[in-house]
């Protein structure tokens, strides 16, 4: 994996975070686990997918699916 698709990654992750804490009313940590513990972060990780590469919001949606319904959309 190259530093710029870890890049992209770590900042998605960090972007995802974020809005959980605001919306949710997650803690960092919670947050985190959330996302580490989900398939939409695998997903994000399988470079076929090209997850990586999306918008925040298209990824946060695809992880609030999963979240709501405990599968992915």
């Amino acid at each position: 994996m190259s530093k710029d698709v870890e890049f992209a990654i770590e900042e998605l992750v960090k972007e995802l975070a974020l809005r959980l804490m605001e919306e949710r009313g997650l803690s960092m940590k919670e947050a985190l686990d959330t996302i580490y513990n989900s398939e939409t972060y695998t997903k994000v990780l399988d470079l076929r997918t090209g997850l990586y590469s999306q918008s925040t919001a298209y990824v946060y949606s695809i992880l609030e699916t999963e979240i709501l319904t405990g599968k992915l959309g």
